[in-house]
């Protein structure tokens, strides 16, 4: 098990409001100065346009620097996903991280459940994971029958408590449905706030160990050491009013999590 990072820990500092953004060698340094031992790049646009020269030299300083890397997209359409697991292959990852997208146009469960099934010689040939994140447009009971259904021990789910709450289901029962199933974990904790005047609530994250998630629960489930799945810190920061104050607080959430996550962790 390793604990890391992913670009939604650093998501203001690569964003366009930030006055000079982070690049992707600059999270893979700034994961090292940490102290973590893995980054995640998930949902980055920028990818999209590296070639294989590009990922080589990425990977070259991921190796230089000893992080190990991850992958994140979205969707489950099998030229898109193939497309993600030869970028696994030039980076030398071993988990990609995707969502079963849902809605109109968007494939039925029969579907996804068929392809998945299609790209299990592909994950066995990479030896790479495929972890498709819970959130709130697919109910987890879903995504956990998906994942039975494609019967294979390389295809699993991206534990992310939060991201299904919105849909009302508990963080905990999120977190004992999708345990046993779970091959990557992201951490970040979250909490309702009232709105002004009373009205209504605002749901967004919150600092690690001030919010919602039951952590100690969490770890108790899935056993991320004895399993060996990493852990990826994310976070849910809303826009502070100007952008040193916003990466400033991202960066304090960061290393809050880190030390929270680091306190806790058991074999």
């Amino acid at each position: 098990m390793s604990l890391g990072l992913g670009t939604y820990a650093l998501f203001w500092e690569w964003s366009d409001r930030a006055p000079d953004p982070i690049d992707l060698p600059g999270m893979l340094h700034r994961t090292r100065d940490l102290d973590a031992d893995v980054f995640q790049i998930c949902d980055y646009p920028a990818l999209e346009t590296y070639g294989d020269a590009r990922l080589r030299d990425l990977r070259a300083t991921a190796e230089d620097l000893g992080v190990e890397l991850e992958l994140g997209t979205r969707g489950t359409d099998p030229d898109h996903l193939r497309r993600y697991l030869r970028r696994c292959d030039r980076l030398g990852a071993h988990v990609l991280r995707s969502m079963v997208q849902v809605g109109p146009g968007k494939p039925g469960t029969d579907r996804v459940v068929s392809t998945l099934r299609d790209l299990r010689g592909d994950l066995d040939a990479l030896e790479v994971d495929l972890a498709l994140e819970t959130y709130e447009q697919l109910p987890s009971a879903t995504l956990v029958d998906i994942v039975e259904r494609a019967e294979h021990p390389r295809i699993g789910i991206a534990l992310d408590p939060a991201n299904c709450v919105a849909a009302l289901e508990h963080p905990d029962d999120v977190i004992d449905r999708c345990a046993p199933y779970t091959l990557d974990l992201h951490v970040k904790d979250f909490a309702f706030s009232r709105q002004a005047g009373w009205v209504g609530f605002s749901y967004a994250g919150a600092p690690m160990g001030e919010g919602l998630l039951d952590y100690a629960h969490e770890l108790a489930a899935v056993r991320p050491v004895e399993r060996g799945i990493n852990q990826i810190v994310e976070h849910w920061l809303v826009w502070q009013g100007d952008p040193q104050t916003t990466i400033a607080e991202e960066r304090r959430w960061t290393e809050r999590t880190l030390t929270y996550a680091r306190e806790r962790i058991q074999p």
